[in-house]
C-alpha cells in the first residue's frame, strides 16, 4: 500500500481523531493532539491518505530544551497511528520519514521521541543522543533524539521541558 503522504488540513482532522481512537482504543491520543494544535504548538503534521481516506497521522510538536547556555528549540514525535486495518503495510514508516524530511524543510534540528527501541533507531533516532536529555517522560532505550542537521546535539546536555498538553498525561 502506497497512500500520498501530505501536510494535515482543518477538513483531516475529524478522521485524525478517529484514526488515533481507533489505533489506541482511547481518545488520549486524540485529545492530545487537539490541545497541541489548540496551543499552538504544532510544527509538522501529515497524514497518509489511500482512495480519499486518512489511514494514518504524524504529529510533530514544539519543545524546548534547557541548557546552562540558554533554551533551544526541538521538536517531539507524538502521535503517530495508523488505522488497525492498515498496519504492517510500510504506511508508519512512510510517515516517519515524510514527516521527518518535513521538519527539516521548515528548518528544524532536533526530534525527540519515546517509542519502540526496535523501530525508530532505523529512522537515526538513538537513546545515546538523548542521554544527555532528561525529561518528564525520558525512559532507558525508549527516550531517543534524531539530529536533522548532523552535529546538531553535539555537547548539548540540558532539561526537555515539554507543552502542557503532554504534562497533562503525567
Amino acid at each position: 500500500m502506497k497512500p500520498f503522504i501530505r501536510l494535515e488540513t482543518a477538513v483531516d482532522y475529524e478522521a485524525i481523531s478517529l484514526g488515533h481512537q481507533a489505533a489506541f482504543g482511547g481518545v488520549g491520543e486524540a485529545n492530545l493532539v487537539d490541545e497541541l494544535r489548540n496551543e499552538g504548538m504544532v510544527a509538522v503534521s501529515c497524514v497518509a491518505e489511500w482512495e480519499g481516506e486518512i489511514v494514518g497521522h504524524i504529529l510533530f510538536s514544539r519543545v524546548k530544551i534547557h541548557t546552562t547556555e540558554g533554551t533551544m528549540e526541538a521538536l517531539s514525535l507524538a502521535p503517530m497511528s495508523v488505522e488497525p486495518n492498515c498496519q504492517r503495510q510500510g504506511i508508519g514508516t512512510q510517515l516517519v520519514e515524510a514527516g521527518l524530511d518535513a521538519c527539516r524543510k521548515c528548518g528544524h534540528q532536533i526530534v525527540l521521541v519515546l517509542g519502540h527501541p526496535e523501530y525508530y533507531p532505523r529512522f537515526g533516532f538513538s537513546s545515546q543522543l538523548a542521554a544527555r536529555l532528561p525529561s518528564v517522560f525520558g525512559g532507558e532505550d525508549a527516550w531517543m533524539a534524531l539530529e536533522l542537521v548532523p552535529g546538531a546535539l553535539a555537547n548539548i546536555a540540558g532539561q526537555v521541558e515539554f507543552s502542557l498538553p503532554f504534562l497533562k498525561l503525567i
